[in-house]
């Protein structure tokens, strides 16, 4: 998959993908060439996770709290 299709995928698409690819390798039924290119495509794909999950922490980090932590707004997202 190239990298900018790979960026279009949600989250939990990215991960299903990356569970097939894991089962895939898992099997030992792969040719070792094959295999090679599946791993890339994994790692891929985890930093790709890696990195959505990142960003909507720092979203939810950004939530603005009152003095009885209720969620009173949000700040903008510092790039």
């Amino acid at each position: 998959m190239k990298n900018e299709d790979m960026e279009k995928l949600t989250f939990e698409d990215a991960l299903q993908k990356l569970e097939v690819i894991v089962r895939e390798l898992e099997t030992g039924q792969i040719k070792l060439d094959d295999a090679v290119k599946v791993y890339e495509e994994g790692v891929r794909l985890k930093k790709l996770c890696e990195k959505k999950l990142s960003d909507a922490q720092m979203k939810v980090e950004k939530l603005v709290l009152n003095k009885q932590n209720q969620p009173i707004g949000v700040e903008a997202l510092d790039e």
